[in-house]
Order: C-alpha cells, then sequence, then structure tokens
C-alpha cells in the first residue's frame, strides 16, 4: 500500500514540536501553549509501585502478557527484577513469577508465547543471550536459545503466529532481521536490509509481512516498508505520503487494514489513518491533537472486516497529571478520554472482537488485574472546535473544510448507540458562509 496523498493538501504552521530523527518507542513529548482538560480521576500511579524499567508485553491474541517486576522489599530498598507471566484468558488472570538464580538486569526484554513460556533478551557484553522461561512447579525452567553477537538489539511485538519473536539490530548502513525463537537451530539471520530500520508492526495475521520504518544509508526521510520474509525479506515501499515527509507506521488490523501513522506531512508531526490497499488519501483528525499531552495508540479493535471506519482504536494519553486512556472511531471523529485503573500498565492492552477494551493494571489491593472498558458510542452533536490556527484547505487559503477534523479533547464521553457505518460521514461539511 502507498498513500500518496493527505486529504484536504498541505496543513498549515501550527505551533508544534518537530519529530525527531527516530521513533523511539516512548510516547512523543508534549507539544501545546495550555494544559489540555484531564479526565476526572486520572492520577498518578500508585505511590508504591515499583517503576518497571521495560513494558508489559502481550501476545497477539491477548491470551499472556510479560513483564519485568520488582521484588517486595521496603521503601526506598533497592530491589531485584525478575520475569513475571501473566495468564488473561481464563475465568481470572493471574500472574506467575519466573525468578532464576540471579536478579535480571534492567535493560533485559521478555516476549510471552502463545504456549506460555517468556522469551527473554539478556546482554552480556558485546552478545544478546536468548533464553525461554516457564514454570516448573516452585521453580522456573530455562531453555537457552543461543545467542547473537551485537552491541544491541530490539525485540519486535510477537509474531502473529504465536511461535516466532523477531529481534532487530540496527545499524547506520543496514539492519538485521534475526529470528531469535521459533526456529530450528536458534537464532537465525533473516535479513539484512539497506538502512536504518526501527518500528515494527505485523500486517497479517500469519506472521509473514512485516511494517518497519527505514531511513536510507547517507540520511533522508524515514518511510514505512513492507518487509516478505517467506521472500528472503524482500523489500517494498508501504507509506509515500509526501516526499520528503517522515512516515511512520504504529499500528495495523489486518482484519480491516487500518493503518495508524505519524507523519509530518502536514506540516508537523500528526497522528492519521488510513486504509491498507487503498487509493483515499491519508487523514489526519484534529481531535487526535489534544494541547500539551503525548497521544499513542497502541489497540486496534480486531474483527471489523472490510470496515475500517468502524475499527475502536486505544490510545494512551500522557500529560502533567500522568496518563490515561482515549478510545477513538474514525468515522465517529471523536476522542473519548478516561482514567485509567489504578497501576495500569501505560500503553497496554487489547481489544475484543465486540468492542471491550482490556487493560492489564497491578497495584497495593491486586497484584494482577484487568479492567473492562466497553467503548463508547459517538452518536450526538460533534463538539466545537478547537482553534489551531493556520489550518489550509484544499484551495490553500486558510479555511477549514481540508481534511482536518474537530476536537473532541474536552467534551466527556456520552454512551449511546454506535452511528452505523453507512451513516457515519467521513467528510467535514463546508462551513457555513
Amino acid at each position: 500500500m502507498t498513500a500518496c496523498a493527505i486529504e484536504g493538501g498541505t496543513a498549515g504552521a501550527a505551533t508544534t514540536a518537530d519529530p525527531g530523527p527516530e521513533e523511539s518507542g516512548e510516547p512523543e513529548e508534549p507539544v501545546g501553549a495550555e494544559k489540555a482538560a484531564e479526565p476526572e480521576g486520572a492520577a498518578e500511579p500508585w505511590a508504591g509501585a515499583p517503576r518497571a524499567p521495560g513494558t508489559f508485553t502481550l501476545t497477539a491474541d491477548g491470551a499472556y502478557g510479560a513483564r519485568l517486576t520488582a521484588a517486595p522489599g521496603a521503601p526506598g530498598e533497592q530491589r531485584a527484577w525478575y520475569p513475571e507471566r501473566w495468564t488473561l484468558d481464563g475465568p481470572e488472570p493471574y500472574a506467575v513469577p519466573l525468578p532464576l538464580h540471579q536478579p535480571e538486569e534492567p535493560d533485559a526484554q521478555v516476549v510471552p508465547l502463545a504456549d506460555g513460556r517468556v522469551l527473554i533478551r539478556r546482554r552480556v557484553a558485546d552478545r544478546q543471550m536468548f533464553s525461554l522461561l516457564y514454570p516448573t512447579g516452585p521453580a522456573t525452567g530455562e531453555l537457552t536459545l543461543g545467542a547473537v553477537e551485537c552491541d544491541g538489539m530490539t525485540l519486535l511485538p510477537p509474531s502473529p503466529d504465536g511461535s516466532s519473536v523477531y529481534g532487530l539490530s540496527a545499524g547506520d548502513h543496514s539492519s538485521l532481521l534475526w529470528l531469535v525463537a521459533g526456529g530450528a537451530f536458534g537464532p537465525e539471520l533473516v535479513a539484512e536490509i539497506p538502512g536504518h530500520c526501527s518500528g515494527g508492526v505485523w500486517l497479517d495475521r500469519a506472521g509473514r509481512m512485516l511494517a518497519l520504518d527505514r531511513q536510507l544509508p547517507g540520511g533522508g526521510p524515514v518511510k514505512a516498508v513492507a518487509v516478505d520474509l517467506e521472500r528472503n525479506g524482500e523489500v517494498t515501499p508501504l507509506l509515500q505520503i509526501a516526499p520528503a515527509s517522515d512516515d511512520r507506521l504504529l499500528l495495523a488490523d489486518p482484519d480491516s487494514g487500518l493503518l495508524l501513522i505519524r507523519s509530518d506531512a502536514p506540516g508537523h508531526d500528526r497522528l492519521g489513518w488510513g486504509v491498507l490497499g487503498s487509493c483515499l488519501p491519508v487523514r489526519f483528525p484534529e481531535c487526535l491533537r489534544p494541547a500539551d499531552v503525548a497521544v499513542t495508540p497502541f489497540a486496534v479493535q480486531p474483527g471489523q472486516m472490510l470496515m475500517p471506519e468502524s475499527c475502536a482504536v486505544a490510545l494512551r494519553i500522557d500529560g502533567a497529571a500522568g496518563s490515561w486512556v482515549g478510545i477513538w472511531r474514525p468515522q465517529g471523529r471523536r476522542l473519548h478520554q478516561l482514567a485509567a485503573p489504578e497501576g495500569w500498565s501505560a500503553g497496554a492492552g487489547y481489544w475484543s472482537r465486540d468492542g471491550v477494551l482490556h487493560l492489564p493494571y497491578a497495584n497495593a489491593a491486586t497484584p494482577c488485574a484487568v479492567a473492562l472498558i466497553e467503548a463508547p458510542g459517538d452518536d450526538g452533536p460533534l463538539p466545537e472546535t478547537v482553534g489551531t490556527g493556520g489550518t489550509c484547505g484544499t484551495d490553500g487559503t486558510g479555511g477549514d473544510a481540508g481534511g482536518t477534523e474537530p476536537s473532541g479533547a474536552v467534551t466527556p464521553p456520552v454512551v449511546c448507540r454506535p452511528v452505523p457505518l453507512g451513516q457515519a460521514p467521513l467528510h467535514r461539511a463546508a462551513p457555513p458562509d
């Protein structure tokens, strides 16, 4: 899929931060001059919670999760880190600790597999070591897979096949893609891709097509490309919004084809959406840029076959008060902001096919739990547009009819029936004279 235009032409120079040279995986810094409204109940994480050095990672189907967590200890005491596996597909979620004879380093990465084992990547000198961990009664079993000699490696999101995990070792001139779990003889080199690659998004349910964000050797813009793992890592263009723009792919839903994109093609870094294989332009809704917060999508509702506009998207919102949850649908043009449960593993969660968002969390009252949030409806009048300055219309005159959409950042959620797809307008009506 090559997205070759922006709906409504180019956008004007609203004040935002310039995008960084690479996508780090962490939320972008908040931008804007004024403090955005925060949902009632949003608060700092529970004070006694140790801050995990990594992220909470889920399998593609949401059945298992894994993270590094800290052993119990007195407040202020240095704690030892160990892997923990969460089982989420049963009647009640529960966590299984997977400690070994010595604590893990804070930069270790863990990824759960569909069979309940947990892959761990450890850095030992100039090598990356890989093992599979699993519970064996009161102890932890460990199956060593092998090592890769490189300075650094990032594990990609678990493959949709449930048994494979890939790692990316990025350099200035080329990037190496490794199959570190699921191969026949330990870590295997899958492809060497010219340029510096980052990101990692799966485009299909079979685990064949992988999207990476690539900057060619010598510099230039960052463009998302598709890597075919069954054709020796053949690379084809995926996003090309403007010749000089940085176009990164953040999320993709194989069922509907919905793509969540970050690009500076509108003149500044923006969140947008498109459809895989579509010739329609990428759209950059105004409601996805509330002031003074960072907005990062982390989950898309599956099962909406050929209906990308109806998919619910979960977003992590980071502001001065902490992190909370946003829910948005392309057809609704409204960002609902909701308080996250205390101790939420910010940016972790998954959707059921019927539109229920599952958010894993742990706090002083419960060591392992999942909060369920039903996606609010988008019926009712749209909120008033938040002024953004020089947004250009299709004629470049600064009008309001050029692909941006009204912001719902300060509007409380309204739970109503969803708008039927056939009645959901995707284009704004022209403003009255």
